[in-house]
């Protein structure tokens, strides 16, 4: 029988190293035949241990780099006797040869030490007590250098999702053996788009499950056998059982209590202030030193903001440094946990994932770890979705783009060309004791594939207005950021806004090959998804309410796309005001929503303008043939 432990374990597995359950049993054999392994716990400048578990290769006839891995969610296996399934990226780094090295980060699992969430950096250190990742990651490489043998004086990092972070930390004054460091989906701010906050909206589901057991708190280091066991939801459909929770305060009362510090933390930071901004790795992102390949999926649910934005951040703070980005049609982690030909009812025509583990990850880390052939990487890596091919860039966004706006029209219409009409609108009421779900059927987790998946659910209620274009007579490929402007009102003094752009198929669109069942005809393909909430519009800092009745103007940015809308198809956007459970509800009530009460939720009525003198549009960037 498979315990929630070992299915605990498993799933942590995959984090950690990375790659699928089949890829990891294939290779179990080998790791034990080819690798010998040790643990230390190894000290950092404030005194404080952290467990390591390192595996060297058994091969002595040359020296060999580290492939680092530092990591919230455990280094288990524990004990010298018990191995990985796994190591490394993927099979390719375990075959080659490297030092691979996993460490529990300080705080979690067997390393000692206080645990912070999105540790601050500290710029300026004045005493061994002012300790961040950074320090944690240089006492680190100092300590393997000097005590491991057979290494030939380089390091490399790579995570994904938080330890996709650990390895951003890892740039700011990093030891002079790091060479190469790849941050994927790494987590980078948490209030402005990534994982539990996208436009100051709370990701309700997401953060719950989360620090429903990773927030648990731990007096002394401990084994994920005696780590937390997770709630038993009463109700599995996750849309009935977090309606029934009711409002956010209602967490602490019936499952939290005050034991999760950074649930505590969330509610009282409901405003972008200083405890957000001291979590924001991206200031600190300066004097780069080692190459450095940023990667994520444009499907990512949790931390595509991240990635776009980590890469911009060194871009523009360090004009000389060797950084490239790689986006490819990928689900959170995709490119190491599948093969990447199809996410979802959509096929991508190819081994997406295999094509970039082989030709851009495994070259990049063998060029500065190796001294091996350059790895001859474009600036930026992208696969188009719809016409599924990858594309080489010298920038991102691509040079050779034009900005053009579709514009709302009445009759649910979609255009490039602006309205001319006067006094236009479309009105409608939205409750959020009957908010709109995120993805169609029963689910009792949040799913990956909502960020793909058919919206031909949402455009049948009455609270989701739908605007769609003719059908297209000739490709459109839009590669780069999308900037949503609205011209709304309320009855209310709050709101939020979602916004989706979507690929309808066409009616005689064939089966598709990766889910037969499916009806491709009128197919709406999610692109893109972003949610605003309305009393950020001018400020994160200082929210400022509606006045009811008055037309406002509510702008925002929604993550980059690589998708081609072929001839035949359709664009569509749909605006709602609720995205449930993905997104916590808006009482739509200018307040403190943390701290709203049940009664507190409210129905409003909302106008979505489309005239002459108040334009609704979505500006996007079009790629020139």
């Amino acid at each position: 029988m498979v315990t929630r432990f070992k299915l605990l374990c498993i799933a942590l597995l995959s984090l950690t190293t990375g790659y699928s359950s089949s890829a990891q049993v294939t290779d179990s054999a080998f790791v034990r035949d080819n690798y010998t392994k040790i643990e230390r716990n190894i000290t950092m400048r404030d005194g404080v241990k952290l467990f390591t578990a390192i595996y060297i290769p058994k091969n002595k006839d040359k020296k060999y780099p580290f492939m680092i891995n530092r990591t919230p969610y455990t280094s288990y296996p524990y004990g010298e006797n018990k191995y990985k399934l796994s190591l490394g990226p993927s099979s390719l780094f375990l075959k080659e040869g490297f030092i691979f090295v996993y460490q529990d980060v300080r705080g979690k699992w067997m390393s000692e030490g206080e645990y912070e969430d999105i540790r601050p950096h500290i710029a300026n250190k004045k005493s061994k007590k002012d300790i961040d990742e950074s320090s944690d990651t240089y006492d680190t490489i100092e300590w393997l250098v000097k005590n491991i043998p057979g290494n030939n004086g380089k390091a490399g990092i790579y995570g994904i999702s938080y330890p996709g972070f650990y390895s951003t930390a890892a740039l700011p004054g990093a030891h002079q053996a790091l060479k190469a460091v790849s941050p994927q989906a790494p987590v980078t701010d948490w209030f402005l788009g990534d994982d539990f906050h996208h436009n100051g909206a709370l990701m309700l589901s997401d953060a719950f499950n989360f620090y429903s057991t990773f927030g648990v708190p731990r007096p002394k280091p401990i084994t994920p056998d005696k780590g937390p066991k997770g709630i038993n939801f009463p109700i599995k459909d996750n849309y009935r059982f977090f309606l029934s929770l009711g409002a956010l305060k209602n967490v602490k009362e019936k499952y939290f209590g005050d034991t999760i510090r950074f649930w505590n933390d969330l509610m009282a930071h409901g405003n972008y202030d200083e405890f957000w901004k001291q979590r924001n790795i991206r200031p600190h992102l300066t004097n780069v030193k080692p190459a450095v390949l940023v990667v994520g999926g444009f499907f990512d649910a949790e931390d595509a903001y991240g990635t776009f934005h980590t890469y911009k951040a060194i871009e523009d703070q360090n004009p000389k440094v060797n950084n490239k980005l790689v986006m490819g049609p990928w689900f959170h982690g995709g490119w190491s946990r599948s093969d990447g030909s199809s996410f979802g009812d959509i096929g991508f025509d190819q081994p997406t994932s295999t094509w970039y583990q082989e030709k851009v990850e495994f070259p990049f880390f063998m060029q500065y770890l190796k001294d091996a052939a350059p790895a001859d990487l474009a600036e930026a890596t992208i696969f188009i979705t719809g016409s599924n091919q990858w594309k080489n860039f010298s920038k991102w966004p691509p040079k050779d783009i034009a900005s053009r706006t579709l514009y709302f029209h009445e009759n649910g219409k979609l255009d490039f060309s602006a309205p001319t009409g006067s006094n236009s609108y479309d009105e409608y009421v939205s409750d959020p004791n009957h908010p709109v779900p995120y993805q169609d059927g029963v689910q009792e987790r949040r799913t990956r594939e909502y960020m793909i998946d058919d919206q031909r659910f949402a455009a049948r209620r009455p609270d989701v207005k739908v605007y769609e274009t003719e059908t297209l007579t000739e490709d459109i490929t839009l590669t780069g950021p999308l900037l949503a402007k609205l011209a709304v009102s309320t009855t209310g003094t709050d709101a939020d806004y979602v916004l989706k752009l979507i690929d309808v198929y066409p009616e005689d669109a064939p089966a598709s090959l990766v889910n037969p069942k499916v009806i491709m005809g009128g197919y709406e393909m999610l692109v893109r998804g972003e949610i605003m909430r309305g009393k950020f519009r001018n400020s994160f800092e200082h929210p400022e309410p509606f006045v009811p009745g008055q037309v406002t103007q509510v702008n925002f940015t929604l993550p980059d796309v690589a998708h081609t809308f072929k001839k035949g198809h359709k664009i569509m956007i749909q605006v709602q005001n609720s995205w449930f459970p993905l997104a916590d509800r808006n009482p739509q009530q200018f307040m403190d929503i943390y701290h709203a009460g049940d009664k507190d939720f409210q129905k409003a009525t909302h106008r979505i303008y489309h005239d002459q003198a108040n334009t609704s549009s979505l500006t996007v960037t079009v790629l020139k043939p």
